[in-house]
This record gives C-alpha cells, structure tokens and sequence, in this order.
C-alpha cells in the first residue's frame, strides 16, 4: 500500500464530506458537492483528473435528454449491468441529501453516451417506482445481484427524518434509524417490494455491502438507536425463480465493529476496507482484506499503509473509491494558521497499478463519512464543512480549461432546456435573472400531472413567491397550467337556486284552481 499526498489545483472548496466517485472504463467523475451547481459547471459533475499528484477537476456535460440531477451528498451508489458479463456499465443513484437538507427518495441512471478526447457526455434519467417505494433517506446501501439471468437491485439501511407528526422546531432536522427493511426493486419494470428478515434487527447506516452473483455481504455499520457499531456481518442471498423472488438472510461470524468505511477492489476476489471510525471519538487506523471464494467471506486484518502525523491526530477523515484498488481520502486542514487549506488531500493505492480493470465482482460502500449534522464533533463535524463558492476552472492546457462563455458546452447539458412549451428563455444566452438561482436551481417544479421542470424566468413571479414555492412544500403550478390550479381551489359558496312556482290553471267560468297533475287525470277521465 501506497500513500501519496494530492494537491487540487482548482476549486478545492467543492470536495466536501458526503461526495461520491464514479469510475467508467478507468475515468473517475466527482459527483456530490455540498451547493448547487452554478452556471459555470450547470451539471455539478467534474472529471476527477489525477496526474503526477496533481488534481484538476474538469467540468462534464449531459446529453440534452438528461433529466435535472441536483447534487446529492451521502447517496447510495452502485454499478450495473445487465448481466454479469456484460461491459457496458451504468451507476445507479438513490436518496442522498440536497443541499437544502431536504432528502430524496429518488432514482437516476447514469450512463456515457459520448467521449472525446475533450469531454465525456452523459445521460441522466429518473426511474419511477410502484409497489413499496422506500422512504428518502441517506447513509443506506444498494447493490446489484444476478440470479438465473435476471437482474434485482437491492435497497437496505440509512436514515431518514423523523415523521412529520412528530418533527417541531427543535427537532425538525432530527433523523432515525429506517426500519431493517430489504427492498428488491426491478430496474427494468419499476417495482420494488419490501421484505422483513428476522436476522436483521437494526436499520444500519453508513456499514459496508459487497455484492457478488445473488449474494449480498453487509457488514459494521451504526445503529442511532443503540448508539454501537456491531460487529455483525449478514449474508443476504437473492434467488430470481419464474415466480416470486426468495429472498434469506444467515449470521455469519468473524464480523468487525466500523462505520463509514471505504471499500475498494484489488482484484476479482478480493476486497480492502479503509477508513471509518470504531467508536463516535476515535478513527479505525487498521485496514482489513476480504477474499470472496466459494460462496465464503474471509475478513483479516492486513499491514497498514505509513499514515502521516496529519492524518494520525485528524479527528475526522473522509473519501471515496476511485476504483482499481485507489481511495481518495481527505481530512481537516490546520484552522489555527491563517494560509491553510480548508481540507488536505490523500491518495492511497492498495493494490499495484497493472490491475485488471474488467472485474466481473460488482462493490458497493456507502459514501464514505457519517453524516456532519448528526454525528459527535469527533467526527465529521459540520465545522468542517463550507460553503462552495463559484470559481473559474483555468487549466494549463487547451483541454484542461474550461470557458463560462462556451455555449456550445453549455447548450448540450440539457439542465436548461426541458422546460413548458411556452418557454421563451434562450439556452445561448442563460444568466442568473433572480438571486435565489445563485445558490439553488435556475428551475422549479410544476405539479401538473407527472411534474416537469419550468424556468423560473418563464414563471414571471415576485422573487418573494419564487422563495416560498423553494422552500415550502406547496403545490404550485406554472403559468400554462394555473388554470388548473384555481380549478382545484375550493369554490365559493353560491346561493340556492329559487324554484319556480308552478304554473296554475284557471277553469273558466269557476275560481277554482286546476293543477297540472289535476288536469292529466281529467284529460285521461274524459278521453
């Protein structure tokens, strides 16, 4: 193992605890940073660029049928496939935390669909469910398993707010432990069904899961309501029959008690955890190899890489996995001098650089820190944690440089143009109208049937409205559906209709009066 100092050349105020890397075909993307995205980078996604130690992140585009991705911080990530053999490879993303602190219940794709030498485009779609639709939440895991042909996402841990009922001022941004639920969910048709095991007791958050064929490894983790790390370790095995899924779950022993930690693979077989913390004040320094063989998990502790001083006496530390047996780890930088970085970076390679990079086993850790809001200052404290400010992305090359003035990169991203047909804003020429677009999105969400995105210029409100409809969670309704909206309100109270009297006849030659139903039976009598 192999630990290496990283110096990030631009916009280092945007890799904050709680970020994600994806990995495709060797090329590691940054996703996750802790503000909306601004006009300079409108996808919030960057090409992580690692030469000669030095760390450029480099904005990338979306394909102009993306869907709005906002930036998720502590989501559950995971590969898939669909199959084991196949080579093409997507990352699926569920809940995570927005910047508003708001949590997401959420499903995008994302996938490549063009590369150059300059950029890679992606494509970014939502995925509905039905069927039992877990909760928004952050901390959890999902993982892919493969059975008889088939495919199944699988959904378990995290925490979530606590009930609405329930939330008060004090303790509106309280959070809970999920329910120990396990939910299959179908990619391909939607559906996602929950499942209640009775080996598991605990919703864990932020534990480690390794998928492989239908076997799922789920292991440490933190339970709130408890406040322990248990050193359990929990086999979940997924069969995918004709009919319904058989879904089992066994105790196996020699598990280790740890929260937070970053998994990485170093081969078809074999795993590294790294990272994480055993007790709420104190950091795990020890690494740990897992060898898969035969349907049986091996977990042993392994030599520890020379961690430097910094790193040694930090009192938080946080990363993700690069993928190829590489962790990108950071930790605090020294507050009591004037000049120093808000976080130093680290790049610690487990395993040697001639890896094979087509690896058939699927990983999955959870973002690698626990969340800054509710954990104990010892760890990763929200001090920590600052505002990501608007930079410019100079570079030393003609590709590592990007322009705000590109509209050709920026047209193609596809955040600014789904939008109601009545839009009359200009993709070309986009810029901040109201001040709440420079720290959340240029769109707003109408309510209308399934929802689309609107610009928020298209809406020509009072910024005051803007703000309320941002925060709240009002339904609200853009211009060319409003007559819907005060359709839905209740009508006003309308006075009773009077009845007209009934028309009377007169027999000539007499006062008396004939009704209609008197005249009927004297016609009827007569005839």
């Amino acid at each position: 193992m192999s630990l290496q100092m990283v110096t990030v050349s631009n916009n280092v105020a945007l890799i904050q605890p709680g970020f994600s890397l994806m990995n495709f075909d060797g090329q590691v993307f940054f996703f996750g940073q802790k503000g909306w995205p601004k006009r300079s980078c409108p996808t919030g996604v960057f090409h992580f660029d690692v030469k000669h130690n030095h760390l450029k992140l480099k904005p990338v585009v979306f394909s102009k049928e993306s869907c709005y991705l906002p930036p998720l911080r502590y989501p559950a990530t995971c590969i898939f496939r669909n199959s084991v053999e196949s080579e093409k490879q997507q990352y699926i993303i569920h809940g995570g935390k927005t910047p508003n602190n708001e949590l997401s219940d959420k499903i995008y794709v994302m996938s490549v669909v063009g590369k150059n030498n300059k950029k890679v485009t992606f494509r970014c779609t939502e995925k509905d469910l039905v069927g039992d639709v877990p909760e928004a939440r952050y901390g959890h895991s999902i993982d892919v398993v493969y059975s008889r042909g088939k495919s199944m996402g699988v959904l378990f841990g995290g925490r979530s707010y606590i009930p609405s009922a329930q939330r008060t001022t004090e303790k509106w941004n309280s959070v809970a432990d999920c329910l120990p639920h396990v939910f299959l969910v179908d990619f391909e048709f939607g559906c996602s069904t929950s499942y209640l095991l009775p080996e598991l007791q605990d919703g864990l958050s932020f534990h480690v899961s390794i998928a492989r064929n239908d076997t799922i490894y789920i292991l440490g983790g933190h339970s709130l309501a408890s406040n322990i790390r248990p050193a359990n370790l929990y086999r979940i095995k997924v069969d995918l029959p004709l009919g319904s899924p058989a879904v089992n779950c066994t105790v196996l022993p020699g598990g280790i008690s740890v929260s937070s930690a970053i998994l990485t693979q170093t081969n078809s077989d074999e795993f590294v955890i790294v990272g994480g913390y055993q007790l709420e004040n104190q950091k795990r320094m020890v690494c740990n190899i897992i060898s898969l063989e035969d349907n049986k998990i091996d977990i042993r502790e392994m030599e520890t890489p020379d961690w430097t001083p910094d790193i040694k006496h930090s009192k938080i530390w946080f990363g993700s996995n690069m993928g190829n047996g590489t962790v990108f780890l950071g930790i605090p930088g020294d507050n009591k001098q004037a000049t120093s970085e808000a976080f130093y970076f680290y790049m610690l390679k487990c395993a040697e650089d001639d890896v094979n990079e087509d690896q058939k086993t699927l990983t999955n850790s959870q973002t690698s820190t626990e969340d800054p809001g509710d954990s104990t200052p010892f760890e990763d404290s929200e001090e920590f944690c600052f505002s990501a400010e608007a930079c410019s992305f100079d570079g030393d090359d003609e590709f590592d440089t990007y322009n705000e003035d590109d509209e050709e990169d920026e047209s193609e991203t596809g955040y600014w143009i789904t939008c109601c047909p009545t839009c009359d804003v200009d993709i070309n020429t986009w810029v901040p109208f109201y001040s709440t677009e420079l720290n959340k999105p240029a769109m707003i969400y109408c309510s209308h049937g399934d929802g689309h995105w609107v610009h928020a210029q298209c809406m020509d409100l009072a910024e005051r409205t803007l703000i309320q409809l941002s925060e709240g969670s009002n339904k609200y309704y853009c211009n060319e559906h409003v007559k819907i909206a005060r359709a839905l309100q209740t009508p006003k109270r309308a006075l009773p209709l009077k009845k007209p009297p009934l028309k009377s006849l007169h027999k000539k030659g007499s006062g008396k009066i004939i009704t209609p139903a008197k005249k009927s039976f004297l016609r009827r009598l007569f005839d």
